[in-house]
């Protein structure tokens, strides 16, 4: 698990940003059903992106994420992994939700197509907001992940989405995961920029398989940034994590100023 159950993101909230949050249910291309929080910002600037969380599936961190993003000018849609499985009533599973079980049952063809659906829902908002008239709302998706989707979020810049770029928090590169393909084995699918973040100190991600991941990403050309903190642990990106503080708010610029250069005008 990456984070704690009373984990949060770091990041303050910006005083007087208006937000529009709805509880979504989307459909995937397979017939799926998926439970997700979309946030609209008040003031688009044109950046979308899809919070793929970690093996807890939607949970209120991401749900806290996607309204950061939103205060920030950038329209976020959070997505729960498992409607299939356990139904889309994210509110109504238990605290003791037995998360792990249902990530066994994922599949990565089904992850495909809940990403695609995320994408297509971003793209289909309306124009709103600062921007107003016919120019449209969104001219540029990413993908954010954590762990389990942090992994996820390499990946769906191979799946011909058109994205704009992808961002991982210590998402596993390289070795097996169920079917889910390695990130430093597709690197040569991937068709945007690439913004990968490791903590030093991460016990189950060595450096050797950062390496592993930067040099592949290297050899295919595609702009990317491999940053790893020396000191900070797995899940260090948490307000309970106060000892990593100005680290947190370091990666924090460093994923705004990577959305700001990555979306057109």
């Amino acid at each position: 698990m990456c984070f704690d159950l009373d984990s949060r993101p770091p990041i303050e909230p910006i005083a007087g940003g208006a937000i529009d949050t709805e509880e979504v249910v989307l459909r995937a291309g397979d017939g799926g059903r998926f439970a997700a929080l979309l946030a609209r910002a008040e003031k688009p600037t044109g950046a979308a992106i899809i919070v793929l969380p970690d093996v807890r599936g939607l949970h209120p961190y991401y749900e806290e994420l996607a309204l950061r993003f939103a205060e920030a000018g950038v329209d976020a849609l959070a997505i729960d992994y498992f409607g299939r499985t356990a139904g889309i009533g994210v509110r109504e599973r238990p605290t003791d939700f037995d998360f792990m079980a249902h990530v066994g049952e994922t599949r990565y063809s089904n992850l495909s197509w809940d990403v695609q659906a995320a994408a297509e829902t971003l793209r289909a908002l309306e124009p709103g907001g600062a921007s107003g008239g016919a120019r449209r709302r969104v001219r540029a998706v990413f993908t954010i992940g954590f762990c389990f989707g942090g992994r996820l979020a390499f990946l769906a810049n191979t799946l011909g989405l058109d994205l704009a770029g992808s961002i991982g928090f210590y998402g596993w590169p390289v070795g097996a995961r169920g079917d889910i393909p390695a990130p430093a084995d597709s690197t040569g699918l991937m068709t945007g920029p690439v913004l990968a973040i490791f903590g030093g100190a991460d016990k189950g991600i060595p450096p050797e398989a950062v390496d592993t991941f930067r040099d592949a990403l290297a050899a295919t050309g595609i702009p990317h940034e491999v940053v790893t903190y020396p000191a900070a642990p797995h899940s260090f990106f948490d307000r309970k994590a106060e000892d990593f503080a100005d680290t947190s708010a370091d990666t924090w610029e460093r994923v705004l100023a990577f959305i700001r250069t990555n979306t057109p005008a």
